[in-house]
């Protein structure tokens, strides 16, 4: 069974920074591209970064591109946001997740309860 387990959220003033970390169980982590991805208030679900399985390539949305960064420990199968100078428009709730490998088990797809980040003064 696939676990996705997100923590270090919370609530931070705009420019503030926050951690964020997802441990994963319930499939080989070292094989598979995560990607972070977030619903804020209203609005669809949307994929923020992404990182390939071999810590090589990363990819970030326009809005977060040089304030967010993404990175993995295979040995410890944790995901990692690092998020600064947080803006408003940031405020979602934060879920880690791997397409790839709902799509290459033809599992269903689906995410954890995701994590709360919330900016405002």
């Amino acid at each position: 069974q696939v676990q996705l387990v997100e923590s270090g959220g919370g609530s931070v003033q705009p420019g503030g920074s926050l951690r964020l970390s997802c441990v994963v169980s319930g499939f080989t982590f070292s094989r598979y591209p995560m990607s972070w991805w977030r619903q804020g208030p209203g609005k669809e679900r949307e994929v923020v970064t992404a990182i390939d399985s071999d810590i090589v390539n990363t990819n970030y949305a326009d809005a977060v591109r040089g304030r967010f960064t993404i990175s993995r420990d295979n040995a410890k199968n944790t995901v990692y946001l690092q998020m600064n100078d947080l803006k408003t428009e940031d405020t979602a709730v934060y879920y880690c997740n791997s397409p790839q490998w709902y799509l290459s088990n033809k599992a269903t797809w689906s995410f954890g309860q995701g994590i709360q980040v919330t900016v405002s003064s």
